[in-house]
């Protein structure tokens, strides 16, 4: 693993162990299976990503630890039409409580009020976690290699697949991404361009660790995409998906931000 500690990444971890405690408490893993079972069917969420060029992945995000709240007025029903109206592939859905002021019940909410896939966007550190992310109707999950041991890795992305959900792994360096190319196939590949210390961004990292990727193997780009500018440089590296975030959070109108940043996705 990583070292996180004095990161505001193992702050995070070490308030998840915590709550995984107090979740675990609130429902048994049975209660949850037996919720995931009749959640909404999964949209396909890897499928609809593919299948745009660019591919981009919108994040329905309040707040941040770095930057504090993001959005004020903030509805994520609204925000997921907006997204789907500029042609978004997916949504990517806070639902960290305690650092991102979001809400388990925020994924139904968007997946309710559009057709896109849905991200649980958390920060997991076990497969109750996982099959709590199919009961919330999540199509997919996120798991950083970061805060993650290789064990961890393999038996929350196995449960995932078991429970129909796609996943991201988001990794920071080489090692990491070294450690998420031993996992199935099938996981997406995210790398996160700010630095987990001094919180910069830069947007080469991509570019640096696509060259260790296989040709069949999909990168997508993860934080500092913050103009058209920013995506052109990702295309001229073969870079075409990407997670966005801050960049549609901060303009009072989400789709204008994305029509502004990407023009209209194309179908490949």
């Amino acid at each position: 693993m990583t070292n996180i500690k004095n990161t505001i990444l193992g702050t995070i971890i070490d308030r998840k162990i915590e709550e995984l405690a107090i979740r675990r408490h609130r429902h048994t893993l049975y209660d949850l299976e037996q919720m995931a079972q009749h959640a909404s069917p999964t949209r396909g969420f890897s499928n609809a990503l593919t299948h745009k060029k660019p591919g981009v992945i919108a994040e329905i995000k309040k707040a941040s630890p770095s930057k504090g709240v993001i959005r004020e007025q903030f509805d994520p029903a609204e925000i997921a039409q907006q997204y789907e109206k500029a042609g978004a592939a997916c949504l990517s859905v806070l639902t960290d409580v305690d650092f991102f002021q979001g809400a388990d019940e925020n994924v139904h909410i968007a997946r309710q009020n559009c057709n896109l896939p849905a991200l649980r966007k958390d920060f997991l550190i076990d497969p109750y976690n996982v099959v709590e992310s199919r009961a919330i109707h999540a199509d997919c999950i996120l798991l950083i290699v970061a805060c993650l041991s290789n064990q961890q890795l393999e038996e929350m992305s196995k449960t995932a697949f078991e429970h129909d959900l796609d996943v991201l792994v988001e990794v920071h360096n080489e090692d990491e991404l070294e450690r998420a190319l031993l996992l199935d196939e099938r996981c997406l590949l995210g790398v996160n361009n700010r630095d987990l210390k001094t919180f910069k961004v830069d947007l080469a990292h991509s570019v640096r660790l696509k060259k260790m990727l296989p040709k069949n193997r999909l990168l997508i780009t993860e934080s500092g995409i913050a103009t058209p500018q920013d995506v052109a440089f990702m295309q001229q590296h073969q870079i075409n998906h990407f997670l966005v975030g801050e960049s549609f959070m901060k303009q009072p109108a989400p789709d204008q931000a994305f029509f502004e940043l990407f023009g209209t996705p194309k179908s490949l």
